[in-house]
């Protein structure tokens, strides 16, 4: 993780990332060398767990990629161990209001202003040969705060004001099922979703992020104030490429 990179993610550049499920740190070390920006490890639906992440962490160690653990659940303890092994930030499900923001950031940060616990030989911190930094110098834990339901969208303007919320990153899937099973059949509710989460975004200086299955999506997002792109998972990646591979094997065999 480089001071760079981490300034990069609170700024409005594009910022490039991948998804991360299957838990293999080779996979990991791959997409780092590859060049990504950031690395989303999941530990909500993904394979990975904290037998795992650890290695993962460690595969990336060097490279330019930033480490983002999405935890399954806002737990104190998920936090603060992703955070001490080495994760330069946090991604939140299902975030619905500013208390719950807030919440997140109470278990990321170090006191006065967070609860999180104090751990010097971490290996955050070298497994203390690297001393812990004075206060006022150690670098702030990224947030980012998924927006997954109507009921995040009906208060993304409270989420985004809170100090310490860095991105307001859209979960397409779980937003795009939150509006079906709210039986609105009008399409351009999703679209409308995506432009308020940018707008507030923008309105308080944070970042606008999504996971994107498609590149040929990013242009518009793009325009509408989207910077920070998961692109695909190594899950997708793989699963998508063996159809392909056997579909033209097939093809081939007549």
């Amino acid at each position: 993780m480089t001071s760079a990179n981490l300034a990069r993610v609170r700024s409005n550049e594009p910022f490039i990332g991948t998804w991360l499920s299957i838990g293999s740190p080779i996979i990991a070390e791959l997409a780092a060398a590859s060049g990504f920006d950031w690395l989303l490890f999941d530990l909500e639906h993904g394979a990975h767990s904290d037998a795992v992440l650890m290695g993962n962490l460690q595969a990336i160690k060097g490279s330019r990629a930033l480490a983002i653990v999405r935890v399954g659940a806002p737990h104190p303890d998920l936090i603060l161990r992703a955070l001490d092994w080495g994760s330069a930030g946090i991604m939140v499900p299902h975030v619905e209001s500013a208390d719950e923001a807030a919440a997140c950031l109470q278990a990321m940060h170090y006191p006065p202003r967070g609860r999180r616990g104090i751990s010097r030989s971490a290996r955050v911190y070298e497994y203390g040969l690297r001393a812990m930094p004075a206060p006022e110098d150690l670098p702030p834990p990224v947030l980012f705060a998924q927006i997954e339901t109507l009921q995040g969208i009906h208060c993304v303007e409270e989420i985004a004001a809170v100090d310490g919320v860095d991105v307001l990153f859209v979960g397409p899937a779980d937003l795009a099922f939150d509006i079906s099973v709210r039986r609105h059949a009008d399409t351009s509710v999703y679209e409308r979703c995506l432009e308020k989460v940018a707008t507030a975004a923008r309105a308080a200086g944070k970042q606008a992020g999504i996971l994107v299955r498609a590149i040929e999506d990013i242009p518009e997002l793009r325009t509408q104030g989207f910077t920070h792109f998961a692109v695909d998972s190594d899950l997708g990646i793989i699963r998508n490429r063996y159809q392909h591979l056997l579909k033209r094997t097939r093809e081939s065999c007549g």
